[in-house]
């Protein structure tokens, strides 16, 4: 009744009711049915135009049937295009017509390409005039897809070309709040998708390009430069020869002209495309050489300005050169030959280092390009022919007084090693001699820093040059005793070191250079002079960074293990030993420092090894901790037995070394077993809570908490966990060593709280409650800390613990509320270390969660900034500063207490407080200025203050902020 109603609304809902069925249904309906209601709904589109909208949709519907018969998808476009006037239509219709298009040309193609450029034709009637980002980004693909799947064109080209290029460069933006998500971006990148998809645009794009270039609107240059690079993907000679002389000066003119870093960059991007783009087309191409000619008319263009007394546009002239030059290897040949003689020419010229750095670090781009194409090709390289003048010129470099020059020259000495077949062997050791040289005696740090770094790139390379040549150099430099300052000596023995550990990048130059390393270590635990330990730390300290360099390197990480662990332990043990029987050398040895500097040498030395390698070193170590076998250490004849775990104070010194057993099993891979590993915990455990040594103790615990935290689940660790619990509840309560016990709790809780072990909560619980006790409160809340952050010797995924992702989260959810409960219960002796403890469990929070839960914690947070306790205000200033960068808008309502509070604590006498609030203080500036403008000057009065403070880095801080308020 409904369809043949006279009247065109009712005749309107009765269709929206069908077609609202069949868009339920249309996967059930029959060939004959589907006939039926298409030729109905075609009928249809010459309807009143209050039906057309439910007649699209009731298309929409039948164009996504299997069933369809051949010739119908046809029947419905040419009913569309004929009928229907698309952009009369509301955006919602407009879609649904580009839904029906997109449908049909994915089931449908050979069917619609039988239509020849009819269907392009009126596609491009459909589109005209759309000005709805949501249809233009269907509308985009449509478009790409009649280019890509090779539908007709025919004589419409540049019809379709116009329906598209009309919206460039786009120019939109996304009203607020706007629900459907698309952005400027997503439309520019569309629309360059289109215009890049078919060099049979070429002709009418680049002439829009070039326009777009010489406007003053920066994004369309942008949109321009970035659409002429996506071109030159596709494009040819053919396309491009018109326009080169039109699109090189527009390049050079921006490159030349702009102030924008971004402008410059996208030119010189799109320089470098129409440069391989034209370097494609000589292979194959017996036309005209336009890249020849390309090129000649950039090198008489730029070639000049790099001989100008001034040296004004230099840079761009280089940068140019250099952006074509690095598109091929045939325009790479092309320039350098005109340049490169050029630019040594100059430095030659020139005699002052400023502008013979600028030169050299010319010269160093062309040389960096060089290693895009390896090896040096002889019969073609224009470095070759040039190795001598190169090589003068670097090496001169290398000896100026000038250290910005000589850190140039070390970036070219670098890149020219890297290149195969371009040092003889008389280069490669006077290369050796200047690194040797600038490592050693160079006063300036920086200098000698990159000359070790530059050794370290080199040696993998030339491997018997470095081993042969540089590391006897250094070995003899590090055993001669010279007689000079203390301070001098110390300095270069330092860098003795360093660059032994610098230069073993390849396993036969570290199985050099350890030997090397151990027995100066060696040396100094029988000496007695002042200043062993620091020396004994710079040891351990360069011995840690061979370990990480090996430890990809299966043999190189092996032969280090072998070596240095079992050599480390041996010193160790000698030292206690001799420390227990009260002879004096090497008492250094055990210092805390040494002791601290060694952990990391032995654990990067373990974390990297097989398990069938771990497991052969873990049976000789850990018995030596629980049995004395001290068989496989060398020089292994000891005045008496090792006994780490043993009662009395004589061995005191042999406890100490729990700390490298540390080290090495809680460094070992998840899979590997523990010989009698229950024993281990268990002395481990005793020795936490009843060592009087701090030092001891917490790395006992540390220890324990790494091996529980691997440990399988089961009964046997539930058993170990009962015991530790045990051992911790009575020494927390009372008596002399509550901090060993508080340690111990909170070094298990982590290693809990990181496996989400049940447990964990538990031992949380026992933590917050002792933040009320007065005497362990202030450490119980530091502890909170240490549950969060990322613990560097154990317990972190480097060493394969068992680390669950998003436990900050899980802690956080957990018991934040209860410290907030605690915190509001508290006596007011005691209120501050829950705000300690709160204000460390969110430093440690990822932001974005932070940010959700700000509104809640917010007044907690202010009111912690009033609290005494610096570790409190720091905490928390730290944690404030994001936020009111990241969540500007819940900050605001709190502006006044954020601004008193902030200027009170730039008057704070600890100088770290002091700077924070600053900082803070500056963050304000981002917050909507209404809400700043009435404290505009009240603010700027008080960081007036701050800017006679006595400390450098405070005022630096109040400049700045007093700057942007």
């Amino acid at each position: 009744f409904s369809l043949e109603n006279t009247d065109p609304r009712t005749r309107g809902r009765g269709i929206q009711l069908l077609s609202q069925v069949l868009l339920q249904c249309y996967s059930l309906l029959q060939e004959k049915e589907v006939l039926h209601l298409v030729l109905f709904y075609e009928s249809r589109l010459q309807d009143h135009h209050l039906v057309i909208p439910s007649v699209l949709q009731g298309l929409r519907a039948l164009s996504m049937c299997e069933v369809l018969s051949p010739g119908l998808a046809v029947s419905v476009l040419k009913a569309i295009f004929q009928e229907v006037h698309v952009q009369s239509l509301m955006q919602l219709d407009r879609h649904t017509v580009y839904s029906i298009i997109t449908n049909f040309m994915n089931t449908r193609e050979e069917e619609l390409k039988g239509l020849g450029a009819d269907f392009t034709f009126g596609f491009i009637q459909v589109m005209d005039g759309e000005k709805d980002p949501r249809n233009l980004l269907v509308a985009f693909q449509i478009v790409r897809d009649l280019i890509a799947k090779d539908y007709a064109l025919g004589p419409f080209v540049e019809e379709l070309f116009e329906v598209t290029s009309c919206y460039f460069p786009v120019d939109f933006t996304p009203p607020p709040n706007d629900p459907h998500g698309i952005q400027r971006e997503d439309l520019i990148l569309s629309l360059r998708a289109v215009l890049a998809s078919t060099p049979q645009f070429a002709e009418f794009l680049l002439p829009l390009l070039i326009e777009k270039l010489d406007s003053e609107l920066q994004s369309a240059k942008l949109d321009s430069l970035q659409t002429l690079t996506a071109c030159c993907a596709i494009y040819g000679q053919k396309e491009l020869q018109e326009f080169l002389p039109s699109l090189w000066s527009s390049l050079r003119r921006e490159v030349f002209q702009t102030a924008s870093e971004k402008i410059e960059t996208e030119c010189l991007a799109a320089l470098h495309a129409l440069s391989a783009c034209l370097s494609r087309s000589v292979l194959s191409s017996d036309s005209e050489d336009l890249l020849d000619s390309f090129l000649s008319s950039i090198l008489q263009d730029c070639r000049h300005h790099l001989c100008e007394p001034d040296m004004k546009l230099v840079w761009p002239s280089a940068k140019l050169l250099q952006a074509a030059a690095g598109a091929s290897l045939r325009t790479y040949h092309r320039i350098t030959r005109s340049v490169l003689p050029l630019l040594l020419e100059q430095y030659t010229k020139h005699t002052q280092s400023s502008q013979r750095r600028t030169i050299l670090e010319m010269l160093l781009g062309f040389l960096e390009l060089q290693q895009k194409w390896g090896h040096v090709e002889e019969d073609e390289s224009t470095l070759l022919l040039l190795q001598t003048p190169i090589c003068s010129v670097v090496f001169s470099a290398l000896t100026d007084s000038s250290v910005q020059l000589q850190l140039v020259g070390i970036k070219a000495l670098t890149i020219l090693g890297s290149l195969q077949g371009f040092l003889s062997s008389s280069d490669l050791e006077l290369v050796v001699d200047h690194l040797i040289r600038l490592a050693l005696h160079e006063e300036d740090s920086q200098s000698s820093e990159a000359a070790m770094e530059a050794a370290g790139s080199l040696a993998p390379t030339y491997p018997k040059v470095f081993s042969g040549r540089m590391v006897p150099r250094l070995e003899e430099e590090l055993q001669s005793e010279r007689e000079e300052s203390y301070h001098n000596h110390h300095s270069l023995q330092q860098r003795c070191l360093q660059s032994l550990a610098a230069v073993s990048t390849h396993t036969s130059i570290m199985k050099e250079t350890v030997p090397v390393l151990l027995q100066h270590l060696q040396k100094l635990q029988k000496g007695t002079e002042a200043g062993n330990t620091q020396d004994m730390v710079s040891v351990c300290q360069s011995l840690h960074r061979v370990a990480l360099q090996c430890q990809q390197d299966v043999e190189g990480c092996w032969y280090f293990h072998q070596t240095v662990v079992p050599c480390l332990l041996a010193m160790a043990v000698q030292a206690a030993m001799q420390e227990s029987t009260h002879t004096l050398p090497g008492k250094a040895l055990l210092e805390e420092e040494v002791l601290v500097a060694m952990i990391p040498v032995i654990s990067a030395a373990t974390t990297h090894l097989s398990p069938e390698l771990a497991a052969q070193s873990v049976s000789h170590v850990v018995p030596l901790f629980l049995d004395g076998e001290v068989s496989f250490l060398p020089q292994n004849s000891f005045p008496c037995s090792f006994q780490p775990f043993g009662d009395g104070e004589c061995l005191e010194a042999q406890r100490r070394l729990v700390a490298l057993l540390m080290a090495f099993v809680c460094s070992l891979p998840r899979n590997v077993a523990i010989p009698q590993q229950e024993w281990l915990l268990q002395e481990l455990l005793a020795l936490s809570c009843s060592c009087n040594c701090p030092f001891t103790a917490t790395t006992a615990a540390k220890c324990f908490a790494g091996l529980v935290n691997k440990h399988p689940a089961g009964r046997q660790l539930d058993e170990i966990l009962q015991l530790a619990v045990n051992r911790m509840e009575p020494g927390l309560a009372e008596g002399p060593r509550r901090m060993q016990a508080l340690t111990l709790l909170l070094w298990v809780t982590k290693a809990l709280v990181l496996r989400y072990h049940p447990l964990s909560s538990c031992l949380t619980d026992k933590l917050l409650g002792l933040l009320g006790d007065t005497e362990l409160g202030p450490a119980a809340a530091d502890g909170f800390s240490l549950l969060m952050a990322e613990s560097p010797d154990v317990l972190h995924k480097g060493c394969h613990a068992d680390v669950r992702i998003m436990f900050r989260q899980r802690f956080f959810t957990d018991n934040v509320p209860k410290l907030v409960q605690g915190f509001h219960g508290a006596g007011p002796d005691v209120k501050a270390n829950y705000l300690k403890g709160l204000s460390h469990v969110l430093n440690h929070l990822p932001k974005p969660v932070l940010v959700t839960e700000l509104p809640t914690l917010l007044s907690l947070l202010l009111e912690a900034l009033s609290c005494s306790d610096r570790v409190v205000q720091l905490s928390t200033l730290s944690c404030l500063h994001p936020l009111l960068l990241e969540a500007p808008q819940i900050m605001s309502l709190h502006v006044d207490t954020l601004v008193t509070k902030f200027l009170n604590l730039t008057s704070s006498p600890t100088m770290a407080v002091r700077i924070a609030a600053l900082r803070c203080a500056h963050a304000l500036t981002s917050l909507p200025t209404t809400v700043l403008l009435p404290y505009k000057g009240r603010v700027i009065r008080a960081l007036a203050k701050p800017l006679d403070d006595k400390k450098r880095l405070v005022r630096k801080e109040a400049v700045a902020a007093r700057g942007e308020w």
